[in-house]
């Protein structure tokens, strides 16, 4: 499979410089150096990071350990634009300027526009980040602009209408999100495609969490004997169309290695191979506290008074239990109830209840959910 859209992407795997390994709190240096040129002698090119990545230290790590040691040609630059960073159009430039000086280099093969949701984007919007990247091309600062998504399809589908010029789309996608409510992987795809653009994926491999599977997933893989747990979960994102580079997070020597193997000279998933990874999302399943079809008839057919969307928030809550990962906790506060009622809204009208198929304590359930991600701050 070659890269149709940008060539100058060098094979499907690109190193994501965000769980870098650390002596304490700080970046080991050493190892990163020999990873980055171990990555480099195999034919590989596509480098990501930004400016809030391991509390400010990645982009630093990208100019020791790659940017000071390499040509300018050996190596593809990605960098973000983070709403965090900017309270006003005046601080864009500024900062951008800063994130290049960190990362030791002239102007950035990729810039994105970081983490967009439906409330990031608009922050974006009001202070004409967008254009300001588009200028910022012009003037051969930036090669392509483009953005990271968290946030369900319909978003996407505004900000590339709105957004036409953007070139490149990075999205969460792996087998586990695939069809998930919260996430929309699969939705967030089609998206995309519909617009005709290439995409980037993050965490292929869920943040590790694909890796140390349940015993009887790992034993379906193990009896392929074509792979780690980890290489089929990254060659499942790299199988569809249009994935013109997945993303891995690598922490140490081994993951590099492992990762090259892999992906080195990259084949799609095979149809027993895609089977085998629909049987351990169906292990996965079944590990779920709460059996929640997701038919939805409980927001669709009910309109639930508090626009609480309980089927995403009964997902969230299954993942959180299972893999006990940050994602979960940002897709419920910063995406499941941004612009929609959190469980703890819930006025116990039993509505939801009423039309559920499975016949689901939802309002118990919802208190649970309240728990779980509500907690108050320390």
């Amino acid at each position: 499979m070659e890269n149709r859209i940008f060539p100058e992407m060098k094979k499907h795997l690109g190193f994501g410089m965000m769980r870098l390994p650390m002596n304490g709190d700080k970046v080991d240096t050493e190892q990163v150096k020999n990873m980055v040129d171990l990555f480099l002698e195999n034919g590989f090119n596509y480098f990501d990071t930004a400016h809030g990545y391991i509390n400010g230290l990645s982009e630093l790590a990208v100019k020791e350990c790659l940017t000071k040691r390499h040509s300018r040609d050996e190596y593809l630059l990605t960098d973000k634009l983070t709403g965090q960073y900017f309270k006003k159009e005046a601080d864009i430039r500024p900062f951008f300027s800063s994130q290049l000086e960190a990362c030791g280099v002239d102007y950035f093969d990729f810039y994105l526009m970081h983490s967009q949701n439906a409330n990031n984007f608009k922050h974006f919007k009001a202070c004409r980040a967008y254009e300001t990247a588009f200028e910022l091309k012009k003037e051969g600062k930036i090669r392509h602009v483009g953005l990271s998504f968290h946030d369900k399809a319909e978003v996407l589908d505004q900000i590339l209408t709105e957004y036409p010029d953007i070139e490149i789309v990075q999205i969460q996608f792996n087998y586990i999100d695939y069809d998930d409510d919260s996430v929309q992987s699969k939705k967030v795809y089609e998206v995309a495609r519909k617009h005709n653009k290439p995409l980037l994926v993050m965490e292929p491999v869920k943040g590790g969490h694909l890796v140390n599977l349940p015993e009887e997933a790992s034993e379906l893989l193990k009896n392929l004997k074509n792979g780690s747990n980890a290489s089929y979960a990254v060659r499942f994102a790299a199988s569809f169309d249009g994935m013109e580079m997945v993303l891995s997070g690598m922490s140490n020597m081994e993951q590099m290695e492992d990762n090259i193997g892999t992906m080195k000279d990259f084949k799609p998933l095979s149809e027993s191979e895609f089977d085998a990874v629909r049987k351990v999302k169906e292990i996965y399943a079944k590990l779920n506290s709460i059996p929640c079809t997701g038919c939805r008839y409980c927001v669709e057919e009910n309109h639930c008074p508090k626009d609480i969307l309980i089927p995403d928030m009964f997902s969230c809550m299954n993942k959180k239990q299972i893999f006990h990962s940050w994602n979960e906790d940002y897709y419920y506060e910063d995406v499941l109830t941004a612009n929609h009622g959190k469980a703890s809204d819930c006025i116990s009208c039993g509505g939801c209840e009423r039309v559920c198929p499975q016949h689901l304590p939802i309002r118990r359930l919802l208190k649970d959910v309240a728990e779980e991600f509500e907690k108050p701050e320390s």
